[in-house]
Parts: C-alpha cells; sequence; structure tokens
C-alpha cells in the first residue's frame, strides 16, 4: 500500500502518541500528544493528521484551516511535522507537505504559511527545499515563511 494520510481515531491515537522523533529534534517540535491536545482545544481550526506506510506510522501532521484566525499565518499553515525517529530523509516529510498543500488547494486556498526555530539544525532547509520563503516576520522568535500554490 503507497504512502497515505489517516485520521487521528480512538485506534490509532496511542499509537500517533507514542511516535518519537530524534531526541536532538525535540527542541524544534513539540511531541505528538501536546499537539493532539491543542488539536482537541480547536477543532473548527485543527487538522491532525498521520502518515502511514504500508500500516507502519512513521510522522504526524498537523495544519491548520481558520480564515478567521487574528495572525494571516495562521489561517492556512502548517503547525507541527513530527517525522519519526529512524525514518527521516525517506521523503515522509515531503510528502505529508503535499498532502496538506492538497488539502488547502482543495479548500480554496493560495498560500500555506510554516513557522520555525531559526537554528543551523532547525528544519530551515527543509521547507526552503519544498519552496518556502521566509516572510522576514518572526513570531515569538520563529521565522514565518509562506508558499503559494499553483
Amino acid at each position: 500500500m503507497p504512502l497515505r494520510l489517516e485520521t487521528v481515531t480512538p485506534d490509532n491515537v496511542s499509537a500517533a502518541c507514542a511516535l518519537k522523533i530524534e531526541p536532538w529534534q525535540e527542541k524544534f517540535v513539540a511531541p505528538v500528544a501536546e499537539s493532539l491536545a491543542e488539536a482537541y482545544t480547536q477543532p473548527a481550526a485543527a487538522w491532525p493528521r498521520l502518515v502511514y506506510d504500508d500500516d507502519r506510522l512513521v510522522a504526524f501532521l498537523m495544519g491548520c484551516f481558520d480564515p478567521a484566525a487574528p495572525f494571516d499565518f495562521f489561517r492556512c499553515g502548517i503547525w507541527r511535522l513530527n517525522v519519526a525517529a529512524g525514518h527521516q530523509r525517506s521523503g515522509y516529510g515531503r510528502f505529508a507537505v503535499e498532502q496538506f498543500c492538497a488539502e488547502a488547494r482543495r479548500r480554496g486556498q493560495n498560500r500555506i504559511t510554516v513557522l520555525w526555530v531559526p537554528d543551523p539544525d532547525g528544519p530551515e532547509q527543509f521547507y526552503l527545499g519544498l519552496g518556502f520563503t521566509p516572510t522576514g516576520q518572526t513570531f515569538h522568535g520563529e521565522t514565518v515563511a509562506e508558499r503559494f500554490l499553483d
């Protein structure tokens, strides 16, 4: 079975919460359990999804779709991307981002955003490689970047 996105359900939420990233990345992204708690408090905006490769959970993505958000960079964007330790550089993160872009297009959006912690070990190069461009804004010390959709 090819790569796919799945919604978080009672059947897979425990596996989702158990997904661990590389220890050195923990300063860049919150744990899945924290992300799911945030999604629970913002069900109209949050879009949490799991990435599977066959029946193996390999990543977690949480995006947002909130046209009424007070900051434009929270109206349609990626909040979190956690790729499981040992599964990075395998295309799973790229797949997750492209699936989010497809959902954004389906919803009539033409711009998505992402924020990252500026750090030489952070995800900046990953997002730049996917076509994101810094906007010049920062939010709580994080770089705000955008990507326009075709």
